[in-house]
């Protein structure tokens, strides 16, 4: 049963990457219509993540009041709701506004599918089953990279904010309709918003940095990634697509680097290898031809291991904190990324080379390795004081 769930909610998950990629696919055209430079570009694309800052705290608190159901399908829905505001505005806050909303539903179902998946499998199979669920956000993202692209070059820039917003729309019905929760609930409900401890606040705090950072430079990558290939003279569907490679990818791998990590418990070491295959794979964009390398890399080996950091997120908490404490996490995580795509924009915009938000990128994908480690001294530090 828990494999069919989980099923449903990778399928209904892809919404989230479809709604999110339609902006970085449409990017040229907005500045086009509009004027916006490439740090508006990047604004709007964080503003994606704003929302996440503030509502995430307040959406882990109503997890007391309404089921993990209801409110993953209100996420969907505001999330359906903000790419029709983007797909029929006329002026650029507008866009701003709808991206806003989008993200509110983001944050929303994000949160609640994560709980979900983790009392689904908690004690079983976690990383593994944490590796698909989070596979589901570059499948969307893959999807949109070459969609997204077609769809805009025949019918305009509007039509991929709107596709995606039925995605949504269908996924919040299939959701309602076929979701069920566990047998044995993890916590009653009235327990579900007690405070973290200090401890699982700051190891939640830490993974939810490396997930933020992770996350941030893989953001770079879609960014900015088919803006070096062109700057080598791919044309735009073509740069796009090479590209999308390494979301296609990791969806693969993402779910095998689970398998690994359950199985031989070193993932640490699997972490580290990983991270330093997606700075190369990164530095490897500024090869002329080497774009589909540097794709391949990227996808089968730099960015298998988001399961992995995700599962930190159930190592810093015990099951009856998760609602607030996912709260906690993507707070943290959202703050990350909101910040990070305007300053990679305005990076590029003051440097006027495609390669120098990609070292941005580098330097992010490094930090993660950092962040891990504080994570594991932080964890043997306290279970020291504790024996």
């Amino acid at each position: 049963m828990r494999w069919r769930i989980l099923a449903l909610l990778f399928a209904v998950r892809v919404g989230l990457g479809l709604q999110f990629q339609a902006l970085g696919s449409v990017g040229d055209g907005l500045v086009a219509a509009f004027g916006l430079s490439y740090a508006d570009v990047g604004t709007l694309v964080g503003l994606f993540m704003l929302p996440g800052i503030v509502l995430a705290l307040p959406a882990g608190f109503c997890g007391r009041y309404l089921s993990d159901r209801g409110l993953s399908c209100i996420g969907m829905l505001v999330l359906a709701l903000g790419g029709v505001a983007c797909g029929v505005a006329d002026q650029p806050w507008l866009i701003g506004l709808g991206r806003a909303l989008s993200g509110a539903g983001f944050l929303v179902a994000t949160l609640y599918f994560t709980k979900m998946t983790v009392d689904w499998f908690s004690g079983r199979e976690i990383a593994t089953a944490m590796s698909v669920l989070v596979m589901s956000w570059p499948f969307g993202i893959a999807i949109g990279q070459i969609g997204h692209e077609w769809i805009a070059l025949l019918y305009g820039w509007r039509w991929p904010f709107i596709v995606a917003a039925t995605y949504c729309l269908v996924g919040a019905a299939a959701l309602f309709t076929w979701y069920r929760t566990p047998e044995q609930k993890v916590a009653p409900s009235g327990a579900a918003t007690t405070l973290l401890s200090r401890r699982e606040l700051h190891l939640t705090i830490v993974a939810a940095l490396s997930w933020g950072a992770f996350n941030a430079a893989y953001i770079v990558y879609l960014t900015f990634g088919p803006r070096m290939l062109a700057a080598h003279g791919l044309g735009a569907i073509e740069a796009a697509a090479t590209i999308s490679i390494g979301s296609w990818l990791m969806i693969l791998s993402g779910a095998i680097c689970g398998q690994v990590a359950d199985r031989t418990r070193r993932p640490d070491l699997i972490l580290a290898v990983c991270m330093i295959a997606a700075m190369g794979a990164l530095a490897l964009l500024n090869v002329s031809g080497a774009g589909i390398a540097a794709s391949l890399i990227f996808g089968l080996v730099g960015m298998a291991p988001a399961g992995v950091i995700m599962a930190l997120a159930g190592e810093a908490m015990r099951p009856e904190k998760r609602a607030f404490g996912m709260g906690v996490f993507l707070s943290v995580y959202f703050l990350i990324n909101t910040a990070a795509p305007p300053l990679a924009g305005w990076i590029y915009d003051s440097a006027h080379d495609p390669f120098s938000p990609i070292i941005f990128g580098v330097g992010l994908f490094g930090l993660v390795i950092a962040i891990n480690a504080w994570f594991r001294a932080v964890q043997r530090k306290q279970a020291l004081s504790i024996a």
